[in-house]
C-alpha cells in the first residue's frame, strides 16, 4: 500500500513533468563537437533538446549515487566485519551449548525403571 501512495504521490508528478518539459523542448538542437570550427562543424550531434536534458539529469543522478556509494565503503567494510565477527562469536556459542548439554547429559544419575 505505501510502494502505491509513493508512486502516486511522487512518481506521477515527477512524470508528467517529465513529459510536459520534453513537449515543451522538442525542437532540434546540434550539439557542436569540433572545438575548432565552430561556425562549420565537422562532428556534432543534433538532437531533441529535451534528450540533453535528460541526459544530463541521468548522468547527474549517476555520479551523485556513485560519489554517494564510495564515500560509505567505510560503513560497509565495517558491517561486512562486524557480521564476520557476529558469525563468529554465534557459532563459539552454539559450540558451547552443546558441549554444555554433553556435559550435563553425562553428569545426571541415570533413573530406574518403573515397571
Amino acid at each position: 500500500m505505501l510502494r502505491r501512495i509513493v508512486w502516486l504521490v511522487i512518481i506521477v508528478p515527477i512524470a508528467l513533468l517529465l513529459v510536459t518539459l520534453a513537449v515543451a523542448n522538442r525542437h532540434s538542437v546540434r550539439l557542436i563537437l569540433d572545438p575548432f570550427r565552430p561556425a562549420d562543424p565537422v562532428i556534432f550531434i543534433s538532437l531533441p533538446f529535451y534528450v540533453y536534458l535528460l541526459g544530463a539529469l541521468l548522468i547527474g543522478v549517476a555520479i551523485g549515487g556513485a560519489a554517494t556509494w564510495l564515500t560509505q565503503s567505510r560503513w560497509r567494510r565495517s558491517a561486512r566485519r562486524r557480521g564476520i565477527e557476529a558469525e563468529r562469536w554465534h557459532a563459539e556459542a552454539d559450540r558451547l551449548r552443546g558441549d554444555r548439554a554433553r556435559d550435563t547429559a553425562r553428569t545426571q544419575p541415570l533413573l530406574p525403571a518403573n515397571r
